[in-house]
């Protein structure tokens, strides 16, 4: 008889079973990242098109990377050279929203994808999955990062003498060729990058209503997601309703390639703006020079009317009385807010379990729209300067601008907790009279006898 022993075990199972999962795992990672940044080059892409960016001499490519790394939070800086007979100066501080919002919307969809199908996570799976989106993600904005750089001439002069500065010194400029360009600042860029991936994945967390959890935080998630999912929905509504305004307008106003660059690069900009205006929040800033931000005729009237000093005593301030000193329809601000916060607070309740009592939707709705205007009306900041200076004179008004709008994040925070206090309350007063998860109906009454 021929005894047939099993084969030695294989070493290199343990190994296959072990990297199986964390093969499959980055490449979901990968698939997110990737997803992501094409989502956010095409919309910006298609906005710059649209703004007449595709006409730049051989710049396109760099003012596209330069783009996306400004709405993940990236720091790009403006550089020029005009010889030894002039100087420049520039600064630039902001973020193409529609671009961020395409991009956290398409990475957070693609981050929970993979966990549709899962009842809850175990917490070293999640950080996994955390942590191989972050550093794909910091590495491909490392890559843009490097592609972000580029220098225009400017051409100065050329015509008839008019007595203006610019044209007495424009010849002499032309000789030495001053250029203007702009750089990517790699530290800041990966570390407001960081910050701003991380945010995308907890936030995804938090709004999903489905996305499984680590077992020791499912039992918070009835406290938390209800308020966080009508907080993006409140959001989102206001980027809807600006973008039919803007199709709207782009459609029977005529100037429909320069709206629609507004709605593809900066449409959360102004809608996050009106919310915040709405409730009763305000902003600052001014616009001097040549150039201003792609707003609404309203916006710029208002902010132009500030001085030039410098000073912040020369800053207008944007908030519903001084938008209806120009046009009475920005009142409508007021009521649309009313009735879209209630909306948010009501969906909030419903999809919350009938035992949460209006005042715990009132705490769960005030610290919720608190949060999301913390967050929303810092990424409006702009802040650009360019100057030309020459021969130690200063700026030329011709030759240079600013564009300042900050928002009073306190008051405008300060606001929205009350506001969600007040709403959060009473859409949960009204959703006392709709079925909700958890109640039970009362058995049917026995017949009389």
């Amino acid at each position: 008889m021929v005894s047939v022993s099993s084969p030695p075990p294989s070493s290199t199972r343990p190994a296959a079973t072990s990297t199986g999962p964390l093969a499959r795992i980055a490449l979901q990672a990968l698939a997110a990242v990737v997803a992501g940044y094409l989502a956010m080059g095409v919309t910006a892409g298609l906005g710059l098109w649209a703004a007449g960016a595709g006409d730049l001499p051989g710049g396109f490519t760099a003012v596209l990377a330069a783009v996306v790394v400004m709405a993940v939070g990236g720091k790009v800086e403006l550089a020029g050279d005009a010889g030894a007979l002039a100087g420049t100066q520039g600064e630039l501080t902001a973020m193409p929203l529609t671009v961020t919002l395409v991009g956290a919307l398409v990475t957070g969809f693609c981050f929970l994808r993979p966990l549709r199908h899962h009842a809850v996570t175990q917490p070293r799976e999640l950080l996994l999955r955390a942590a191989s989106t972050v550093v794909l993600w910091l590495l491909a904005l490392a890559g843009l990062s490097a592609l972000a750089r580029h220098d225009f001439r400017i051409t100065i002069g050329g015509g008839e003498p008019t007595g203006d500065l610019t044209d007495l010194f424009g010849e002499l400029l032309d000789a030495v060729n001053p250029t203007v360009g702009f750089r990517t600042d790699l530290g800041p860029t990966l570390f407001y990058g960081l910050l701003w991936i991380l945010g995308v994945l907890v936030v995804a967390l938090l709004v999903s209503r489905r996305a499984p959890l680590p077992p020791r935080l499912v039992r918070h998630q009835e406290a938390v997601r209800p308020a966080a999912h009508a907080m993006l929905l409140l959001v989102l509504a206001y980027v809807a309703a600006g973008l039919l305004i803007g199709l709207v307008v782009a459609a029977t106003k005529g100037h429909a390639t320069e709206t629609l660059a507004v709605l593809l690069l900066g449409l959360p900009n102004v809608a996050w703006l009106a919310l915040g205006v709405g409730i009763g929040g305000s902003w600052e800033g001014r616009v001097e020079g040549p150039f201003g931000l792609p707003m609404p005729q309203i916006l710029d009237a208002v902010l132009r009317q500030g001085g030039g000093s410098g000073d912040t005593a020369d800053l207008s301030t944007i908030d519903l009385n001084s938008l209806a000193a120009q046009d009475g329809r920005a009142w409508w601000l007021l009521p649309i807010a009313a009735v879209l916060v209630l909306a948010a607070a009501f969906t909030a309740a419903v999809r919350s379990p009938a035992r949460i009592r209006p005042w715990q939707h009132a705490l769960h709705l005030g610290i919720a729209f608190a949060l999301t205007l913390l967050v929303v009306a810092p990424l409006t900041l702009v802040e650009a300067r360019f100057g030309l200076s020459i021969l130690g004179i200063g700026d030329l008004d011709s030759l240079g601008g600013e564009v300042v709008l900050r928002p009073h994040i306190w008051k405008t925070t300060g606001l929205a907790l009350l506001w969600g206090l007040f709403f959060g309350f009473l859409g949960g007063l009204l959703a006392t009279r709709v079925h909700r998860k958890g109640e039970v109906a009362p058995p049917p009454s026995p017949p009389r006898t």
